[in-house]
């Protein structure tokens, strides 16, 4: 949307990067809160072991917080990113820390790949 409405794209990347920690602020204070009261109410959990949560033990066992963190603006998205880290126990303040540092990364580089590979992108896809 930055890139349409002609906005520069530090800005769009600044713009992304606040979006982005305020959703990881509010999930990552209301985790526990949200999946002992909500969740819990709403849905029957079954404690069944599936492809995609042993994919997530895995790298949790393998790189911690950061790989969730790394994972998280690309894959997992801010609030199943953050609801993760707390499931599996993550330090708030490391969670807070990597996520901020991976958010900023993967916003500049997705912001200026964009930015710069737009039009032959949208001449691509108008073809």
């Amino acid at each position: 949307m930055g890139y349409a409405a002609g906005i520069h794209p530090l800005i769009t990347s600044v713009i992304t990067i606040s979006g982005m920690m305020t959703t990881i602020l509010i999930f990552s204070l209301l985790g526990e809160r949200l999946r002992h009261t909500a969740f819990i109410r709403f849905f029957k959990f079954k404690k069944v072991f599936s492809k995609k949560s042993r994919r997530f033990v895995k790298i949790w066992k393998k790189y911690g917080i950061i790989g969730i963190s790394f994972l998280t603006p690309i894959l997992l998205s801010p609030p199943g990113g953050a609801i993760l880290a707390v499931a599996f126990g993550g330090s708030k303040k490391q969670m807070l820390i990597y996520m901020f540092v991976f958010s900023v990364i993967w916003s500049v580089i997705i912001t200026y790949a964009y930015y710069y590979s737009g039009d032959s992108f949208r001449a691509m896809v108008g073809k």
